[in-house]
C-alpha cells in the first residue's frame, strides 16, 4: 500500500502551553501504523518552508491517527494555525517500532517531556502491563497524564524540582525501581525524550543487565532514508534513524 496519502485536520487544538494535540482522518487508505513510527507531515502549501516535519505517532483513533507536537520553530509555528478541514499530505507511517514484550516480560516505559508523544500508543497498546515513568524539569512541564491513567498498570511521575511526583530525574527513579522492586521478573525497557536521558538510561540498563530500547530524535529532510541527515554512530557502523530507526537496542547505540 502507498505511503503517501493525504488525511484531514479533524481537530488541532491546545493541550498544554506550546503543545497542539492535532487529530487527522485519512481520506486516501493508510498502512496500519505501529507504536514508536512517525509520519512526515506537509504544513505549508508554499516553499517556505519546503520539506515535511517529522512527528511520532502519538495514537491511533477509529478516523485516523493523532500527533501530539510541541510549537517550537517555523514549522510547527505554522501548523498550530492550521483549521479544522485543512487537507495536508502525509508520508508514513516510516522508521521501525517498539518490539512487544514477551508475556514473561515486564515492560517499563520512560518518557522525558515531549518523549511521551512517542511511547503513548505503546502504553495504550500494552493495556495495563506497563509501568510508566514519566519525568520533566517541573510540574508545568508534565502534560497528558490524565489521558495515561486509563491503560497503565502503574504511573510514577518525577520532577527535577520536586514539585511534582518524586524529586529526581527518571534515571534517578528508574534505577531505584529496578533494585527494590521484586514483583515483576525480566524488566525490559521502552523509553524516549532527550539524548542526556537515554545516554543514563543505557548506562543504567547495561549496569543492571536489562534489556533496553530507545527511540531517538534527530532533524530529517527526507524520512526515507535518502539524504542521510539523520545518522547517528552505533556498533554496525552508521544508521539513519528514519530507516533503520528510530527505535534501537540501546546497546548498539555508540553515546
Amino acid at each position: 500500500m502507498n505511503r503517501y496519502f493525504r488525511a484531514e485536520i479533524r481537530s488541532n487544538r491546545p493541550v498544554h502551553i506550546n503543545h497542539n494535540l492535532l487529530s487527522l482522518a485519512n481520506i486516501d487508505p493508510m498502512v496500519e501504523p505501529q507504536p514508536g513510527q512517525f509520519y512526515m507531515l506537509e504544513v505549508s502549501k508554499g516553499l517556505d518552508p519546503l520539506l515535511k516535519r517529522a512527528f511520532s505517532l502519538f495514537r491511533r483513533t477509529q478516523e485516523g491517527f493523532q500527533i501530539l507536537y510541541r510549537i517550537k520553530g517555523k514549522g510547527t509555528s505554522i501548523l498550530k494555525d492550521l483549521k479544522k478541514g485543512t487537507v495536508l499530505h502525509v508520508l508514513g507511517p516510516l522508521g521501525n517500532f517498539y518490539p512487544l514484550p514477551s508475556d514473561s516480560e515486564s515492560p517499563l516505559v520512560i518518557a522525558g517531556g515531549i518523549g511521551i508523544a512517542s511511547v503513548f500508543s505503546l502504553v495504550e497498546k500494552l493495556s495495563k502491563k506497563a509501568f510508566v515513568f514519566y519525568g520533566a524539569r517541573a510540574e508545568q512541564e508534565l502534560f497528558m497524564t490524565d489521558a495515561l491513567e486509563s491503560f497503565h498498570r502503574e504511573l510514577v511521575l518525577c520532577t527535577d524540582d520536586g514539585s511534582c511526583g518524586v524529586k529526581g530525574t527518571v534515571v534517578d527513579v528508574l534505577t531505584d525501581f529496578i533494585k527494590k522492586r521484586d514483583e515483576f521478573h525480566q524488566p525490559v525497557i521502552y523509553a524516549c525524550g532527550p539524548k542526556a536521558m537515554l545516554r543514563e538510561i543505557a548506562k543504567t540498563a547495561l549496569a543492571n543487565g536489562v534489556k533496553a530500547y530507545v527511540s531517538l530524535e534527530e532533524h530529517m529532510a527526507c524520512g526515507i532514508g535518502a539524504c542521510l541527515g539523520c545518522v547517528v554512530k552505533t556498533t554496525s557502523g552508521h544508521q539513519r534513524v528514519c530507516k533503520e530507526g528510530p527505535v534501537f537496542d540501546a546497546r548498539e547505540i555508540v553515546w
